[in-house]
């Protein structure tokens, strides 16, 4: 029988998309207490069944799909620009596809508005009136109202009416600046996207004994499995080396290791493999908040979401991806030498004009990436960064780093390096680095 959490949470998802809900309507309707309804609620959110929108309030939305995050909501841009709604509240959870400045005249309008748009506009009501019947959602910048017939055109079409005080070039740009975001945020792979689920997962219980644990690797040519209660929480996990020697009909909870490292679902694969190196595991387990398991992340998972991501085409660029970008290989005489050059534009300094530290940081590290990834070391975690000199670089100045292996293993590695300009030494860093081999 479902508990009363989780008939609160089918009841929230068979709720009409759009439709406004709150922890005192969710109480008398299910009469449950509000503290039931409430966690109910916040965990609603977080599997994406309704948001909460400031001077909105709490909204049954539609489920967002991987596949679609750089989709806005009218909803969310409501909170970028610090606006209000005028009409067309029901529609606040639909998604806009582009957006368009009104500066035109109303007949050009008609060529360039289609539905699922976001029309910003001035205080004009015949240009809000036609992209509300052409179906797009209208943003009001300069902080003006509109006419009644307009907010029950709204309404009527669902289709939401903002109003914002910040101009129409300020709130363009916002808008840009948050597409921009989500799609770089598309491109962190988190361990929801690539973890064994529970339902293919194999796994012990505590009542379990040793030879549970033989007839389990048997089944399935594994030798780690996390071990949970009856409430399926974790209480550890067990390994071949557990059970090495023991008495076949030993309790399972008696031999394995007790709080082993675990992960959540919206950890970054990149923090997961730097903690699977460092701890060198080959198997971690899953986790909810409250230590239910949900499934386990491998090595093999890992290795083929990194390489994975070295294949994707950059959407969004980041910081980083702006400075690694700028890395250029630059020729030598010794071709067993591999070094770079690189140009420091004005966004990579610092308040006085040089290059920034976080950015000679960045520098360096990329350089040991592309060093050890021309000596098929693929999968690489920097583990520790020493900067022992470090000379003022002004801005337009293009250096020559120079990275030289000091010493080289099959897990770890430390590299030395140096910046020259104009042949003048201004930087030198050594980092030792560990590799997650297949």
């Amino acid at each position: 029988m479902a508990t009363k959490h989780e008939q609160i949470l089918k009841y929230i998802e068979e709720l009409a998309v759009g439709e406004k809900i709150s922890v005192r309507k969710i109480a008398k309707n299910l009469h449950v207490s509000e503290g039931t309804a409430y966690r109910a609620i916040k965990d609603a959110e977080i599997v994406g069944f309704v948001s909460t929108i400031k001077r909105v309030g709490t909204i049954r939305i539609e489920r967002k799909q991987k596949d679609s995050i750089e989709k806005l909501t009218y909803a969310e841009i409501v909170n970028m620009i610090d606006g209000q709604v005028l009409g067309g509240r029901a529609g606040l959870h639909k998604s806009l596809n582009k957006f368009v400045i009104g500066a035109m005249t109303v007949e050009a309008m008609e060529r360039y508005t289609d539905a699922g748009n976001l029309v910003i506009v001035g205080n004009r009501v015949d240009a809000q009136e036609l992209a509300l019947e052409r179906g797009a959602a209208v943003l009001i910048t300069g902080g003006f109202d509109t006419v009644d017939s307009v907010k029950k055109l709204a309404d009527e079409k669902e289709l939401p009416i903002l109003s914002t005080t910040y101009d129409t070039f300020t709130v363009g740009t916002m808008i840009n600046r948050a597409i921009f975001d989500q799609l770089i945020k598309k491109e962190v792979v988190f361990v929801e996207d690539i973890l064994t689920p529970l339902e293919k997962t194999a796994f012990l219980n505590t009542s379990d004994r040793v030879e549970d644990w033989y007839k389990k690797e048997t089944s399935t040519g594994h030798s780690r499995f996390p071990v949970v209660n009856k409430a399926m929480r974790l209480s550890g996990m067990i390994t071949s080396k557990d059970v090495i020697d023991k008495n076949l009909s030993l309790s399972i909870e008696r031999v394995m290791t007790k709080n082993p490292l675990t992960v959540g679902p919206k950890m970054s694969v990149a923090s997961v493999s730097h903690m699977m190196i460092w701890e060198g595991i080959e198997v971690i387990p899953v986790v909810k908040d409250d230590l239910t398991l949900i499934g386990i992340v491998s090595r093999q998972d890992i290795l083929k979401s990194l390489q994975m991501i070295q294949r994707q085409p950059q959407i969004g660029e980041t910081i980083d991806d702006t400075i690694t970008n700028q890395l250029i290989e630059k020729t030598t005489d010794d071709v067993s030498e591999l070094d770079f050059q690189f140009t420091v534009t004005p966004q990579m300094t610092n308040n006085i004009g040089t290059l920034s530290y976080g950015v000679f940081t960045q520098i360096v590290c990329d350089a040991v990436q592309q060093k050890l990834f021309s000596l098929k070391k693929r999968n690489v975690a920097i583990e520790n960064i020493s900067i022992y000199f470090l000379k003022p670089v002004q801005m337009d100045a293009t250096i020559v780093i120079k990275p030289r292996i000091l010493e080289i293993g099959r897990k770890a590695g430390k590299i030395d390096i140096e910046l020259y300009l104009e042949g003048i030494l201004v930087g030198k860093a050594i980092v030792a680095c560990q590799m997650m081999e297949r």
